[in-house]
């Protein structure tokens, strides 16, 4: 009994500071310093959530910039079904799908090249993303200002606001927000 007292005492010590202490510090600090991230980086609009800048959002219409496919289940970008496809490479499953999302896409795109961007077809790994590289925007810019009848200058200018570049060059590339673009261009729409 008297090895076991101890043994007790600092599993019970161990499980205040682990499971109540360290959670509620690292809460209280990502509050402090890391707020909106701590709160899911969301996007507000008239007070009313929009989304979170870091989870894509499906959007079809030809006005919109669209983003990569996403394969989580039951309803795309569906953050509690994160993931992907699963699908090998040499699956004849993954070369139908992406078949069949390059000629969607070139028919919803007819004034772009017929070269489309491979990340347009392919979904991630987490099916969430939300962001495109730059060029893969750009190839969708005629289709948006078909629909939306702006000019091919105010589109270019938007996507340009809108590219994040990496703090260091080398660790990353730039990319495009689809969920803060389309919204701007909404915002644009409204002016």
């Amino acid at each position: 009994m008297t090895m076991l007292r101890p043994a007790i005492l600092l599993f019970i010590l161990l499980s205040l500071v682990t499971g109540g202490l360290y959670p509620l510090v690292t809460t209280a600090l990502g509050q402090w310093w890391f707020k909106d991230q701590a709160n899911g980086s969301l996007i507000l609009q008239n007070g009313e959530n929009r989304g979170s800048r870091l989870i894509g959002q499906n959007f079809t219409d030809a006005g919109y910039f669209q983003g990569r496919p996403s394969a989580t289940a039951e309803s795309p970008y569906n953050p509690m079904a994160s993931g992907g496809s699963n699908l090998a490479g040499s699956n004849p499953e993954l070369d139908k799908a992406v078949s069949e999302r390059v000629s969607a896409l070139r028919a919803a795109n007819p004034q772009a090249s017929a070269s489309v961007p491979v990340e347009l077809v392919t979904a991630s790994a987490s099916g969430l993303d939300y962001s495109l590289t730059p060029a893969a925007v750009a190839w969708q810019i005629p289709r948006v200002v078909a629909a939306r009848g702006l000019t091919t200058e105010q589109v270019t200018k938007l996507v340009a606001e809108h590219t994040q570049k990496p703090l260091v060059s080398f660790l990353g590339m730039p990319v495009v927000n689809i969920v803060e673009l389309n919204m701007s261009l909404d915002a644009l729409r409204k002016n």
